[in-house]
């Protein structure tokens, strides 16, 4: 029902994912519960205004007791619509940053005034995204420059690209096609031609497509720069004991000087090469150079994949290198 009704509105795009009908019932529930109070509301005022006017100028009006009941029946509706609302956006907002785990890992960079992503395969590609349909995809976003903001509306998904960070976002196509891709975060003069494409492929014809401009994996690429950066004479199993081993670093806990842990997520090994001596693993010393101006944000992200490929931590293991 709902989808019929969305699509008979030009204004709405298509639904082009498993998200979109889960975001366009909420919105949809709230607009009804708008629509119909606003309906209630300026309809009573109409009724009352011509009910309760005054009739002549020596009338003088009665006085109004409250009304328990009434007090209590006005309360307790619109606390119960806005849990209702709260509760509903809640659980789609939980399901829809929770990318499954099987998830297709595209790195996405922002930059005035473009997208550029890679592909885990190596290919890569500057405002264009194809992805197979029946694929949960996981967006990791950053910015080289400016606050952007990934926006693919026929998804339902709309994720900042802020510098110094990663956030992630994540999505399934259920429609072959061509969808927009804009960036919705004003990001300077041209940013009205910061617009793009996803293109949804079927299977078998995004892996031809892959096949036509082979490229070496981020994994690989990134392990080079590694060693081109000589990160493996202290990481390395000659390090001495100078750094911590990234052996099976990735997704586990890490305890910090100073007291507390963290994840070794993206945005944690990110942090740890451009600026290493904000957070200290315990039993270290804060020797560790930064690589900020160094490495671009595309190579970061090679190392990252690089790094992930050395192990991935067991679930529940709270042991740091």
């Amino acid at each position: 029902m709902w989808e019929k009704l969305f699509q008979s509105l030009e204004f709405f795009p298509e639904q082009a994912s498993t998200i979109a009908p889960e975001v366009d019932a909420v919105y949809g529930f709230a607009v009804a519960i708008t629509v119909f109070f606003s309906v209630l509301i300026f309809t009573l005022l109409l009724i009352f205004m011509v009910r309760f006017r005054r009739k002549s100028e020596a009338e003088i009006p009665r006085p109004m007791h409250g009304s328990a009941p009434l007090e209590i029946f006005w309360s307790i509706v619109p606390f119960i619509i806005t849990m209702i609302l709260f509760g509903w956006g809640a659980y789609v907002f939980f399901n829809n940053t929770r990318p499954p785990t099987n998830s297709m890992d595209i790195h996405v960079v922002g930059k005035q005034w473009m997208w550029k992503l890679q592909h885990p395969e190596g290919r890569r590609e500057i405002n264009e995204l194809h992805v197979p349909i029946g694929q949960p995809v996981r967006l990791i976003i950053t910015s080289e420059d400016v606050i952007h903001s990934f926006y693919v509306p026929a998804f339902r998904i709309k994720r900042d690209a802020v510098p110094g960070r990663y956030a992630t976002a994540w999505f399934e196509a259920t429609k072959t096609g061509s969808f927009h891709l804009f960036c919705a975060e004003y990001c300077g003069n041209e940013h009205s031609r910061m617009i793009g494409r996803v293109v949804v492929m079927e299977p078998a014809e995004y892996d031809e497509w892959l096949q036509d401009d082979q490229q070496e994996p981020l994994s690989v690429t990134g392990e080079r720069l590694f060693a081109e950066l000589r990160c493996d004479t202290c990481h390395g199993a000659e390090g001495g004991g100078r750094a911590p081993s990234l052996e099976g670093l990735f997704g586990s806990r890490v305890a910090l000087e100073g007291g507390g842990q963290t994840v070794a997520d993206e945005g944690y090994i990110r942090e740890s090469i451009l600026d290493p001596r904000h957070r200290v693993v315990m039993g270290f010393r804060p020797t560790m150079p930064t690589f900020q101006g160094q490495v671009s944000e595309e190579e970061v992200l090679e190392v990252i994949s690089y790094i992930k490929t050395l192990g991935v931590a067991r679930p529940g293991s709270g042991d740091e290198e």
